[in-house]
């Protein structure tokens, strides 16, 4: 099966966007103010350097392309996206004082702190124990295991953030599949898990930590609280929804 996810994502989709509807039916229902002013913008001219446009955008569909190709070019998602923005900046050439001030530092260091913190608790070798708690469940239940995994991952998303939590599940995986457990399906169940666990609060993805640190400079910026509020349920929901489909589609996932 080649893309054995796709419907698990569809079902999820369509349950995030009911949920949605629900969630933010308060706000939905306000009219906007003014909008022909909206209607009235032209898009065409917040377009201010098209040729710097055109570059940018030939060197994303480059790096989108490697990034499909990696495995067939061996290269690692860190040097294509390194030589990607490298290429952008020599090809652009903008002025490097401004990009310097437009980086959320902030932002760019958390993440690194937190990739060090989880990089340093694997070379202390506590994943060993989990991983022997983990490989006499899967032993004994395979799909028992897979169910976890979405929860635990999920859980861990929401309190850190997906993206060092799936790198400290990566080293779980190839731990239990040292001890023989076929993993194929679990690789499956580390995806659902990130993917749906990030959605529940303000730190549960990059993506998140960005977009709120944005909101901060508006005069309606997204509070943790807020985000929880609306992101929890959906989240919640979605790992429910992501395991039955995950359990009737176990058999598939693997092959």
């Amino acid at each position: 099966m080649k893309l054995p996810s796709v419907p698990i994502v569809i079902v999820a989709t369509i349950v995030t966007l009911v949920m949605l509807r629900y969630l933010f039916s308060r706000e939905l229902a306000i009219r906007p103010a003014n909008p022909k002013a909206v209607l009235n913008i032209d898009a065409d001219e917040a377009l201010q350097n098209r040729p710097v446009l055109r570059r940018v955008l030939i060197v994303l569909t480059v790096a989108i392309g490697l990034f499909i190709l990696q495995g067939q070019l061996h290269l690692s998602s860190g040097f294509i996206a390194l030589s990607a923005s490298a290429a952008a900046l020599a090809w652009v050439r903008p002025d490097i004082r401004k990009v310097l001030v437009g980086v959320d530092w902030p932002v760019l260091l958390f993440l690194i702190g937190l990739f060090v913190l989880v990089g340093g608790v694997e070379e202390a070798g506590a994943f060993e124990p989990i991983i022997e708690v983990l490989a006499k469940l899967g032993h004994n239940n395979p799909l028992l295991l897979g169910v976890t995994i979405i929860w635990v991952v999920a859980a861990l998303s929401a309190l850190v953030d997906n993206v060092p939590v799936t790198i400290a599940m990566i080293a779980l995986l190839e731990g239990l599949a040292a001890t023989g457990i076929d993993v194929s399906a679990l690789w499956w169940a580390v995806v659902l898990g990130a993917g749906f666990g990030g959605n529940a609060t303000s730190v549960g993805s990059a993506a998140n930590i960005v977009i709120v640190s944005l909101s901060e400079r508006t005069k309606t910026p997204i509070t943790p609280k807020l985000w929880s509020k609306r992101g929890l349920p959906v989240a919640l929901a979605t790992c429910v929804v992501g395991s039955i489909l995950f359990a009737l589609a176990f058999p598939w996932l693997g092959r």
